[in-house]
């Protein structure tokens, strides 16, 4: 089951065939299903505990085990994967991730839960931490920035599409066809990915460029380190708040099931408005447009604290935090690789383990908030971790600016071209640049 894109000359003047460009839609595909998997508890959260004889807080903690297992995962496997090819790689954990699901449609209790959301964390942390490392060997040099964006781009819509479309279902058929649904998703998308990507072994070396991101520890690097600091903020006050937005929904504004689908289909559409626009701008103010972003999230969480009651006003403010949120995963994984440009493959693993760490942490606080405040004390907190973010970011340095193609890809750019090559044997220093 081999590749179907046509070798091609590698250089800068190439061009990406429509069959390339078919590839990173399934790889993008593949990480919404991922995503959605894990998000999809925020949309059934009530029936989803009332089926497990849990509370709300409890049920809400399935995000925490998932993302925590997901923290460790991104970062680990691909210095685990040597010259594995990335796309039988891809394709199990995919197999990985249906099985996850299918154990969360037909679990009875908060054990079974439990396990299936570890499962799910390692098929989530192989496809997420890897999705756009592997985008970039996919398409022409004049494309990686696209093509990283439009990989990314799956993560952002299972947030804000993901979740609706499987709250609708959910609402229709009950929690459990969700999940089952999407564990019939996972599978259908490892045949496409057997079928539409080339081998992919082991990158090639980064080349030894002089400039740090070379050889340095990544954690070393100023503009790494800020980027990660502000996304453990933003991404756990996001999530802290996203979460328990059900019972927001429920308890402060007053929204039956029907509406509360709407709302989030609300924020889905301006999130998707979000995701390219914030891509499209990123590639060259990689730093302004996160610094946005993060003030448009700073702003939502308060204003739904204070006006939430008013269902038009809370229309418009989940509107506003679904914009900003919405351009957050593709503006950061920019604002990384701009950071790191010779080391996309690790300093992909460790955003997407911070990202997902912070997802785990978010759910957990919002949990203990919820059970011992409000949802109003909620909102509040987040909103102050909101800020810090924005404080971190105006503080400290973005990346230089828009960067060249990551080492290696004009080898191994072309999606066909990886067919024939052996992989190469990394320096020692790829091995330990996320740990610093």
């Amino acid at each position: 089951m081999g590749s179907h894109a046509p070798e091609r000359d590698s250089g800068l003047d190439a061009r990406t065939t429509p069959w390339q460009w078919v590839a990173v839609a399934v790889l993008s595909l593949s990480t919404f299903v991922v995503v959605t998997s894990e998000m999809l508890p925020v949309g059934v959260l009530t029936p989803m505990a009332e089926g497990l004889g849990v509370s709300k807080g409890t049920a809400g903690y399935s995000l925490t085990i998932t993302g925590l297992v997901t923290a460790v995962a991104a970062p680990t496997i691909p210095r685990l994967l040597g010259g594995l090819d990335r796309r039988l790689v891809l394709a199990a954990a995919m197999v990985v991730l249906a099985v996850g699901n299918v154990l969360t449609a037909v679990a009875n209790g908060f054990g079974l839960l439990l396990v299936s959301r570890i499962v799910l964390g390692l098929g989530m942390g192989a496809v997420w931490g890897l999705a756009s490392a592997v985008a970039t060997r996919l398409v022409a040099p004049r494309n990686i920035a696209l093509a990283v964006s439009f990989a990314v781009s799956g993560v952002a819509a299972a947030s804000v599409v993901g979740v609706p479309l499987g709250t609708l279902i959910g609402n229709a058929f009950g929690w459990r066809a969700a999940f089952a649904s999407l564990a019939g998703a996972a599978l259908l998308l490892t045949v496409g990915l057997l079928l539409s990507l080339p081998r992919l072994p082991r990158p090639p070396a980064p080349a030894e460029t002089g400039g740090s991101t070379a050889s340095e520890p990544l954690l070393r690097v100023p503009a790494v380190t800020v980027g990660l600091v502000l996304i453990a903020f933003l991404v756990t006050a996001h999530f802290a708040a996203y979460t328990y937005v059900r019972p927001v929904l429920e308890e402060k504004t007053g929204l039956s099931p029907s509406a509360i689908a709407l709302v989030l289909l609300v924020y889905g559409v301006f999130g998707l408005v979000g995701n390219f626009a914030a891509g499209a701008r990123a590639a060259s103010h990689a730093r302004a447009t996160v610094l946005a972003l993060t003030l448009g999230i700073a702003v939502a969480l308060p204003l739904l604290a204070l006006l939430g009651t008013v269902t038009w006003f809370t229309g418009l403010t989940v509107a506003l935090w679904g914009l900003a949120y919405g351009g957050l995963s593709v503006a950061g994984q920019i604002w990384m690789t701009q950071a790191a440009p010779h080391r996309v493959e690790h300093i992909t693993g460790l955003y997407v383990g911070v990202f997902t760490a912070a997802i785990a942490l978010g759910a957990a606080l919002g949990g203990i908030v919820v059970e011992a405040a409000s949802v109003t004390a909620l909102l509040w907190s987040a909103g102050v971790l909101a800020v810090v973010a924005l404080a971190v970011g105006l503080l400290g340095p973005g990346p230089a600016g828009r960067a060249g193609p990551p080492a290696g890809t004009e080898a191994a750019g072309a999606a066909g071209e990886s067919d024939e090559k052996a992989a190469p044997t990394e320096p020692a220093t790829a091995g330990g640049g996320a740990g610093g």
